[in-house]
């Protein structure tokens, strides 16, 4: 097969993944009636078009690592993952944390149903994960346990909530770029480390695999966070402009230059822990690759 060909065979599989996930997400979160504004939220926090750069990197790389990417089981562990990302934008958004006024090129969630609203949705988005994983068709109960623990973990004062905590409590004040990292492993590394083990579950991955995956997970969760950072205040992301207006960033600290460079170095260690982790499949490798460079284009 050739580049061109190979290329358009990944787009179609992509394509074939997010119309599945699309679905699935449909099915495990059904519309309630008109009055149940609650439901409505949910489904437009999480079925608003995006980029499921998690839920794919999990059927990708658990795909990489020898398992079905049609499982059932797997699809919903990856639905899983979509609802808390969406709970944690849906909370990240409201008032009294970032504000927003945009997500994903539409009004947040707490503009279009009221802050209340937005709160109990993202409150039932995260039961309704945790409700998924246990349920997931297919996989053990062993399986099942370490999964919810890992996601557990994710979003938790090791994770999601402390990283959101101590960007919205330090945010604003000079910090080391030592500090801002931890953050931002906090906020982004730990869903993404949390996807791929859970992955890595699902597949019955060794534990030295399963280390280079969380290594994997920081480098990715570093560059994906440099790369909104320095995108804040481009037109066409879908988001409110220069958000980060304020805030100690490692490109209010360093300079664009430096954290590109500091992304960059970061995509290499990321692809040599995923080149060990995953030596028997390149999909994962090639999405990453991918979706990278697709973003630095747009960024000229």
């Amino acid at each position: 097969m050739n580049a061109n060909a190979e290329t358009l065979s990944q787009d179609s599989e992509l394509r074939a993944m997010r119309d599945a996930l699309q679905a699935r997400l449909d099915q495990l979160l059904p519309a309630g009636d008109e009055r149940d504004l609650v439901s409505a939220a949910m489904r437009e926090g999480t079925l608003a078009p995006g980029k499921r750069i998690r839920p794919l990197l999990m059927l990708l790389a658990a795909s990489d690592l020898g398992c079905d990417a049609r499982q059932p089981g797997l699809m919903d562990l990856a639905c899983a993952v979509e609802m808390v990302h969406a709970a944690s934008l849906v909370l990240d958004d409201i008032p009294c944390m970032d504000n927003a006024l945009l997500r994903r090129g539409r009004p947040t969630i707490h503009r279009q149903y009221g802050e209340s609203v937005a709160i109990l949705a993202a409150v039932a988005l995260l039961s309704r994960a945790f409700g998924v994983v246990a349920a997931a068709h297919g996989l053990s109960g062993v399986c099942r346990a370490q999964a919810v623990a890992e996601l557990s973990t994710a979003v938790g004062m090791q994770g999601l909530v402390r990283g959101q905590f101590q960007d919205l409590s330090e945010g604003g004040q000079a910090r080391s770029a030592e500090a801002i990292s931890t953050t931002n492993d906090l906020k982004t590394s730990m869903l993404f480390c949390a996807t791929l083990q859970m992955a890595a579950i699902a597949a019955g991955a060794s534990a030295a695999v399963r280390q280079k995956l969380r290594c994997f997970a920081q480098d990715l969760g570093q560059a994906f966070q440099l790369l909104d950072d320095l995108a804040d205040g481009l037109a066409g992301t879908g988001k409110d402009l220069n958000q980060d207006a304020g805030k100690s960033t490692l490109v209010a600290m360093l300079g664009a230059e430096v954290v590109h460079q500091r992304l960059r170095d970061h995509l290499r260690s990321a692809d040599e822990h995923l080149a060990y982790a995953c030596d028997q499949g390149m999909a994962t490798r090639r999405f990453m690759h991918a979706w990278f460079g697709q973003q630095l284009a747009m960024m000229g």
